[in-house]
């Protein structure tokens, strides 16, 4: 068995993808409505998992994309605007992480 099939509470505590807040609550943490979260889904920004009963949980890191979106949209960006900039944002940041570790792990 692999340390990532074998999870305490813990551990998904600190896991930044881990779905463990509810849309209300989700809603709540970043001053939005339940509404502006669908709509985030609707454009693809945030895809929530589902509990067995069908309803929407958030992680932190989708959170974190939505409280962007928010404040973009707040500031008057268009949300599909404001999705498409905070999904180039995303990928750039990532690119840039890539490229510091490779060239951390470059011998010349």
């Amino acid at each position: 068995m692999t340390g990532s099939t074998s999870s305490t509470p813990a551990d998904r505590l600190d896991d930044d993808d881990y779905p463990a807040y509810t849309m209300g609550r989700a809603a709540e943490m970043i001053g939005a409505t339940p509404a502006f979260l669908r709509a985030l889904g609707e454009v693809k920004l945030i895809v929530p998992l589902r509990s067995e009963g069908g309803h929407r949980r958030y992680s932190r890191y989708q959170l974190r994309l939505a409280a962007r979106a928010r404040e973009m949209v707040d500031a008057g960006t268009p949300i599909d605007a404001a999705c498409r900039i905070i999904v180039l944002e995303d990928q750039l940041e990532e690119a840039q992480r890539l490229n510091a570790q490779l060239h951390r792990s470059d011998p010349g």
